[in-house]
């Protein structure tokens, strides 16, 4: 389901293969459970050309991750004769990469190496066996080179200009299914695909075990009962695979998981009983889990002049509902009360989805063409009293905008957007730095439609969900 434009992008690069008759690496990049190995599977399956899969056991050491690849290139349909593959006691990469460039065929064929940086953290000379390889043995035979990690940071370095393999390799992302995707996979309308998109944070591995056309409430009530359930699993292994240790960067995590999005709030709730986290532990941090790790988003107020404070939040909205309330439900769950569970997310799920909602929308009018064609970005302002806040700003750049084209409001409520709405959506304008009431348009997102005249774009869900698809 979905995964059309990924598939023919590497399908592209095959064929650049194909034509060139040399070799072409792409690093493909992603979070666990996005659906990375599953993507190139199925890629490899449609390709029709001999392959080999091998994926990495974290923990092994260099002579064993050696045994397993060639392990795993003798078994495939890569080599013409399996029987030339050898299997070396005490191998090495480089005599691994000498085996591989000698089993490629003359044709287009595609080798495949899973949880990349596994074999990086366990062998110092990998990235440089690996550069040599490709250099003097791969790069010249008509070989696809998939290289696929988990460790975000790990596999940006791995091309960073400063390590061995810079240059070698085309870099792709590969994100979370998209709420039009998330609402086919599952039969579900536009509001309850875009509830579904927030809980399961667009993850296959969760939108997997959801039922066909269960609307998300449902789905979280059924699966409170399950303390095995991927709901749980996915989020806690992805917490505890990137932050193992119970240490300052978890304590910033769960303080803003928790609710708190500014850097003093932030510090107050993640230091200890004396003292707040000193800035310059703080500020670093931040810098890492927003820069490095991708875990954090940063959000600045978007107006003709710069403005404080930035906000932080989880960018991942279904870690961000684990840390906010389904732990706390797992852990009635586990406890064998379902129904106690179910009621904490009941009770804090239209608070958290008013507000999870906001920066899902803000992307999903920054894809389609606006009665502004100017807008290039999609954003939110307030001041340093957070009164007012304005949900929406589009504007022409950002963080300091030329242009303020439109203002707007977002109802994720089972009301109305109404006149009384739209007067406080104004009287907000009126104090956005560089708003034009003359040329300045008015716009809302509302769940359930608009009650009143004066808008310049109205937006339902089904319009969110239609910004998404091709």
């Amino acid at each position: 389901m979905g995964r059309r434009a990924e598939l023919a992008l590497l399908a592209k690069r095959l064929e650049r293969v194909a034509a060139s008759g040399a070799g072409t690496a792409v690093a493909l990049r992603g979070r666990r459970q996005v659906g990375k190995s599953r993507l190139v599977q199925e890629f490899c399956d449609r390709a029709a050309v001999p392959y080999v899969f091998s994926t990495a056991t974290k923990g092994a050491s260099p002579i064993e991750a050696v045994a397993a690849f060639l392990r795993d290139l003798k078994e495939s349909p890569l080599p013409g004769d399996p029987e030339l593959v050898p299997q070396i006691a005490n191998g090495n990469w480089p005599d691994a990469f000498r085996i591989l460039a000698t089993a490629l065929p003359d044709a287009p064929s595609i080798v495949v190496l899973d949880e990349l940086p596994w074999l990086a953290e366990q062998d110092p000379v990998f990235d440089g066996a690996l550069q040599t390889g490709w250099d003097r043995l791969l790069s010249s035979k008509p070989v696809l080179l998939l290289l696929l990690g988990s460790d975000l940071h790990m596999m940006e370095r791995l091309t960073a200009y400063d390590r061995p393999f810079y240059g070698r390799a085309d870099n792709l992302v590969l994100g979370p299914l998209n709420p039009a995707d998330t609402g086919e996979a599952l039969g579900l309308d536009a509001a309850d695909a875009i509830d579904a998109h927030l809980v399961s944070g667009g993850l296959p591995g969760i939108i997997r075990t959801w039922p066909h056309a269960t609307p998300a409430l449902d789905f979280m009530r059924a699966e409170c009962a399950d303390p095995a359930a991927a709901l749980f699993s996915v989020p806690e292994a992805s917490l505890l695979a990137e932050f193992p240790n119970p240490d300052i960067s978890r304590r910033v995590l769960e303080a803003i998981g928790s609710g708190d999005r500014t850097h003093a709030n932030i510090a107050a709730t993640a230091g200890n009983r004396d003292a707040a986290l000193p800035s310059g532990t703080l500020s670093p941090l931040l810098r890492r889990l927003t820069g490095e790790k991708n875990v954090l988003a940063m959000d600045e107020p978007l107006s003709t002049r710069p403005g404080k404070p930035a906000l932080y939040r989880i960018a991942d909205s279904n870690l961000r509902l684990y840390l906010a309330v389904l732990r706390a439900a797992h852990q009635q769950a586990r406890r064998g009360r379902p129904e106690a569970g179910y009621r904490l997310v009941e009770r804090r799920w239209t608070t958290w989805r008013g507000r999870a909602v906001e920066p899902l929308i803000r992307q999903s009018l920054e894809r389609p063409e606006l009665p502004w064609p100017d807008v290039e970005t999609v954003g939110g302002w307030w001041n340093r009293q957070f009164n007012p806040e304005i949900d929406l700003v589009g504007a022409d750049r950002a963080p300091v905008a030329n242009r303020i084209c439109f203002v707007g409001s977002i109802k994720w409520l089972n009301g109305p957007f109404d006149a009384h709405d739209l007067v406080d959506l104004r009287r907000a304008a009126a104090q956005l730095p560089g708003l034009d009431p003359a040329t300045t348009g008015m716009a809302a997102v509302s769940l359930s439609g608009a009650e009143t005249k004066g808008l310049d774009l109205l937006w339902t869900p089904q319009d969110v969900v239609a910004a998404w698809r091709p």
